[in-house]
């Protein structure tokens, strides 16, 4: 009988315990849909990656020409990452992936996005990883290509949806990522072509 007494009020205490995270997670999912979120994560995603950057080459400023091999690495890195994400996590049934980006094909200039502060907290912590193979301002660099491959993605995106490009190859680079809009199973890659050529995803626009 006591133990029968005792479920309602644990059950009660864990409702009371986890009321303050689902309204944290509520207010988060709201905040993710706002202008206001999308501008603020797009230049907290520059401001980071241009932190880590001068970071790192200020440690490695004796070592110019390794130093510029690693920020590439990052940025090469992050162009593997944002193909695989596209490509294998949101166009495939993953509940935390699938349904945002299905929301992006229906309203391309939406605002739904990142929490602001989400990316950058995890570029620190990669960057804390880093420093635990390489040497700090070496990690700094390549957390600050990865950064700035993330940044250019964002700012590349909105250009893509927002701009009537003049320029034939600037025309030419939206153009990919507009045949995705109407041909998911290809053109993954935002910022650069080059995944999609080499794993075959590649579709040209045809006149």
């Amino acid at each position: 009988m006591a133990a029968d007494c005792e479920m309602p009020t644990m059950i009660n205490t864990l409702q009371t315990i986890a009321r303050p995270f689902e309204d944290a997670g509520r207010f988060i999912a709201r905040m993710s849909e706002t202008r206001e979120n999308h501008w603020a994560g797009l230049a907290s995603d520059a401001l980071i990656s241009l932190l880590l950057i001068a970071l790192g080459l200020r440690h490695t400023v004796t070592h110019t020409v390794l130093a510029l091999a690693t920020f590439l690495i990052g940025l090469l890195m992050f162009t593997l990452v944002e193909y695989s994400f596209h490509r294998w996590l949101f166009h495939q049934p993953v509940p935390l992936f699938e349904p945002g980006h299905r929301k992006h094909h229906l309203d391309p200039l939406g605002h739904d996005s990142l929490p602001f502060f989400l990316p950058p907290v995890l570029v620190l912590l990669l960057a804390g990883l880093f420093t635990l193979v390489l040497p700090n301002g070496f990690a700094l660099l390549l957390a600050g290509g990865i950064a700035a491959g993330y940044a250019a993605y964002g700012l590349s995106h909105v250009a893509i949806h927002a701009t009537r490009f003049r320029h034939p190859l600037a025309r030419r680079w939206a153009a990919s990522h507009h045949v995705h809009h109407f041909h998911p199973d290809c053109n993954f890659g935002v910022t650069t072509p080059l995944w999609d050529i080499l794993l075959g995803t590649r579709r040209i626009r045809t006149p």
